[in-house]
């Protein structure tokens, strides 16, 4: 296999090099405060999609800053008992997908829910207002204006709120909610396990959104990452503000909140990963704190990984 990143060994001790805000668990603790004060205005409706045995709703519900998000909700026909649910998180500048890609879930007795996220490709509304521009992507949407005011904030939360709404819900079992996703969707998993310790089991692949200053030091700052380069050059081209800049950026690294999670882990990573560095996932994964297990795949990259689902189907009904 051909080394694009640290040997094996080395990522297993990786702890990252992206700084870590000495106030993060305050800063994201006044977010769980201020998502608490939200009336969520929560309104389901059935969808035009409709199939034997599965009820499907269009969810909305308000968020952080005010805003409409929008998540796909099914559940098995007449379901009575309490079941497991799953919080569903999609990829960078996608949407929560089609309905029938999550029926095998709804098949095995879940509820499944999943999530728009803001400014993407879906339903949910993106209201904020902040200072500086956006012109590539997400990660630098608000880090011009206040730290509280930087999009992922928002994102972030809204996992996490969706999560806390599902288990108000007389059919879910509160014990058993569960989080899901890859790239973008397996950094938004491990936020919204950190964010809403009740979660029992998160389930991910390859997470963005983890280690920027380790993508940026690897000359990686491309596709998904390519916005931080660009906010340099129009905000800092002579990188005066480096320093400043990734410390800002620390407070939605996921591996800076990591060690707020309560769940059981199921992490895979590919060792190929040209997208999200291996050693920016290792960086993450090392600090989980929690009941964890990584499947490593050292000839893929950001791409379907065989047998992980299959791996995630079991441990999820174990």
């Amino acid at each position: 296999m051909p080394l694009l990143d640290m040997p094996l060994e080395q990522l297993k001790e990786y702890m990252g090099s992206s700084p870590c805000p000495a106030d993060i668990d305050e800063y994201w603790d006044n977010a769980i405060s201020d998502m608490k004060k939200i009336d969520p205005q929560v309104s389901i409706t059935p969808s035009e999609y409709q199939v034997p045995n599965v009820e499907c709703y269009d969810l909305y519900f308000t968020g952080l800053g005010g805003a409409r998000v929008y998540a796909k909700y099914l559940r098995p026909k007449n379901a009575v008992a309490k079941h497991p649910a799953i919080i569903q998180l999609h990829g960078y500048m996608g949407d929560c997908g089609d309905w029938s890609n999550k029926l095998t879930f709804v098949s095995m007795g879940y509820s499944m829910f999943a999530l728009d996220c803001r400014g993407q490709s879906g339903k949910s509304e993106d209201n904020l207002t902040t200072k500086g521009t956006t012109g590539l992507g997400h990660i630098a949407r608000g880090l011009a204006d206040e730290k509280e005011n930087m999009l992922y904030r928002y994102t972030f939360m809204d996992g996490a709120q969706l999560a806390g709404i599902a288990m108000t819900f007389d059919e879910v079992d509160p014990e058993k909610v569960y989080a899901y996703g890859g790239s973008q969707g397996g950094g938004l998993a491990l936020a919204c396990a950190a964010l809403e310790p009740r979660i029992s089991k998160v389930a991910l692949l390859y997470p963005f959104l983890s280690d920027y200053k380790r993508t940026w030091d690897m000359d990686k700052a491309v596709d998904a990452y390519n916005d931080i380069g660009m906010f340099f050059r129009r905000f800092d081209p002579r990188h005066e503000r480096e320093s400043e800049i990734f410390y800002k950026l620390g407070y939605i690294d996921v591996q800076n909140i990591v060690k707020r999670i309560k769940a059981d882990v199921l992490f895979g990573v590919g060792l190929a990963d040209t997208c999200c560095l291996p050693s920016t996932q290792f960086a993450a994964y090392n600090k989980i704190l929690s009941k964890k297990d990584m499947l490593v795949y050292p000839d893929y990259g950001h791409e379907w990984l065989p047998g992980f689902e299959d791996k995630v189907f079991m441990w999820f009904n174990k």
